[in-house]
């Protein structure tokens, strides 16, 4: 793999390399942030992966999510996802939970994983969300955690920021006040501060569908691409951004 890291090597050296090599990340979430997140991590060499997602891929999930390929229809996304890590770089480890999670299994599911060194978050459910912050807080792991992306058309403003620091994000600020009541700790978002389009849901649609969140093709994969970032760095030990400034 020496060459395929060439490129990396010349920005952060044999150290760095390593240092990506050695570390471990888990993603929860392969949709179009976290599939996009992973395959950025797997690519900057990072060395060992947990993935988690319960879902399948969908012929939906094609206008966004970098695993949907009509060849990958029907196929758990998580084993699609190690198949692609593999396909990029075959020594990376990884391990794979198909499952969904939440507050009273989320220890019990990751209690055969050592303890990462930073988490993704990428779920798009704010019980799943509160699950994750509570075990990074508890296991002293590093988090960042996509906010709500649906329904953005600009890129540009996607913007990093501690939770209690957003603004203008209907989906933060319901995140916002789950933390308030569960006592979760202050953790490090990506969000947009762009007002989301109104998009009326489709006649006789049930409820569960969502069919009022739309969604581009470019702004999953940013998100992504921008929080694969996030965590290369600060695992390199710089900081994109002062987001744990008090």
């Amino acid at each position: 793999m020496d060459e395929a890291r060439s490129r990396t090597r010349r920005l952060i050296g044999d150290e760095g390399l390593r240092t990506l090599e050695q570390a471990c990340v888990f993603v929860f979430g392969l949709g179009g942030v976290g599939s996009a997140c992973a395959e950025a991590l797997v690519r900057g060499g990072i060395g060992s992966f947990l993935f988690v997602d319960k879902d399948a891929v969908e012929l939906s999930n094609l206008n966004r999510q970098v695993l949907a390929f009509k060849s990958t229809i029907g196929q758990r996304k998580v084993d699609v996802m190690r198949a692609m890590a593999h396909d990029i770089a075959p020594d990376t480890h990884v391990e794979v939970l198909d499952a969904f999670v939440r507050e009273e299994n989320i220890a019990e599911l990751l209690d055969p994983y050592p303890r990462p060194d930073f988490i993704v978050d990428a779920f798009d459910t704010l019980t799943a969300k509160a699950a994750i912050a509570l075990y990074a807080a508890a296991h002293d792991v590093p988090v960042i955690s996509a906010m709500g992306m649906a329904n953005r058309t600009d890129p540009t403003k996607l913007s990093f920021a501690r939770l209690t620091k957003t603004s203008g994000c209907p989906f933060c600020r319901e995140m916002r006040k789950i933390a308030r009541d569960r006592g979760i700790a202050d953790i490090d978002v990506l969000y947009s501060t762009e007002k989301p389009l109104k998009v009326m849901p489709e006649e006789g649609a049930a409820r569960s569908e969502k069919t009022e969140l739309g969604t581009f093709s470019y702004m999953p994969p940013v998100a992504g691409q921008m929080m694969a970032g996030f965590v290369i760095q600060a695992l390199l030990g710089h900081s994109l951004i002062s987001v744990n400034a008090s």
